[in-house]
Order: C-alpha cells, then sequence, then structure tokens
C-alpha cells in the first residue's frame, strides 16, 4: 500500500507536472529542440499510461513492481538517459510509421460511426422526451384531471374532493 502511494506520488509529480512545466517552458520560448523533445516524452508517457491500466490490473501483485514503475518514469525523464527519447526513435516511431494509413482510417471510421452513434441516441431521446410528454398530456384528461385543484375552489373544498371523483361546484356547472 505504501509503495502504491509512494509510486503514485512519482508518477504524478516527475512523470506529470515537471514534464508539464517544461514543456511550457519549451512552448514560451520557442526553443524547437526541447520542444520536439517534450513531445516525444508526451507521447511515449501517453502509451506508458495506457499500459499501465492493464499491468496494474494484471502484475501488480510482482514483486517491486511499484518499484520498477517508479525507475522507468525517472528513467523516461532523465536528460542524461534520454529514456523517452530512446523509445520514441526505437520503437514508437517506426510502428506507428508503419501502421499510419490503419490508425487514421480507424481514427476516421470511429468519428463517423461516434457521429450516427450520438444521432440515433438523440432521436431515441426525443422520441422518449415526446412520448412520456404526450402519456402525461392523456393522463391529465383522464382520472387525475378531475381530482385537480382550480383556482376558485377553497381549501376546504380540496380537501373534501373524494377520491371517488365527485365533481366540485365549479365543474357542476
Amino acid at each position: 500500500m505504501v509503495s502504491w502511494m509512494i509510486c503514485r506520488l512519482v508518477v504524478l509529480v516527475f512523470g506529470m507536472l515537471c514534464p508539464a512545466y517544461a514543456s511550457y517552458k519549451a512552448v514560451k520560448t520557442k526553443n524547437i529542440r526541447e520542444y520536439v523533445r517534450w513531445m516525444m516524452y508526451w507521447i511515449v508517457f501517453a502509451l506508458f499510461m495506457a499500459a499501465e491500466i492493464i499491468t496494474d490490473i494484471f502484475i501488480s501483485w510482482f514483486p517491486f513492481y511499484y518499484e520498477i514503475k517508479m525507475a522507468f518514469v525517472l528513467w523516461l525523464l532523465s536528460p542524461y538517459t534520454k529514456g523517452a527519447s530512446l523509445l520514441y526513435r526505437k520503437f514508437v516511431h517506426p510502428s506507428l510509421s508503419r501502421h499510419e494509413k490503419e490508425i487514421d482510417a480507424y481514427i476516421v471510421q470511429a468519428k463517423e460511426r461516434s457521429y450516427e452513434t450520438v444521432l440515433t441516441f438523440g432521436k431515441r431521446g426525443l422520441n422518449i422526451a415526446a412520448s412520456a410528454a404526450v402519456q402525461a398530456a392523456t393522463k391529465g384528461t383522464g382520472l387525475g384531471a378531475c381530482r385537480t385543484a382550480t383556482p376558485r375552489m377553497s381549501v376546504g373544498q380540496i380537501l373534501r374532493q373524494s377520491p371517488g371523483c365527485q365533481p366540485g361546484p365549479e365543474r357542476s356547472r
């Protein structure tokens, strides 16, 4: 439990906050080399975070798992080891370059499907709302309407109105 908490703190501070500030400085100074360095870091770190979800579920029981994870984040960030740059150049960039067309096609397909899904659920939602409004309106004209108090009724008349829906004085006119 302690290892998990320390690991979360290390990943937060050294994996996200420090690189976020360094990225801010790179953008502010318009230093292209630093900008490229931090873009590579964020791509590798995003892949690490995606893999972390799976590894936390299945192999977090492994001895020194959290310690290894902390060391990996520090290795990615270190300007001496340039871990993120190394992983990006050796593995990530070649892999993404090989599969770029398929990934782009999948993203376009996902966008189209998500748009169609939103429209379908929107139409269903509107149909359900319209049906509910129609049902409420039809119930209002049935038995429930004769129990409705009118502005001309006194409090006593409202209280005396029976469940059998006997008409009040203003309804018998």
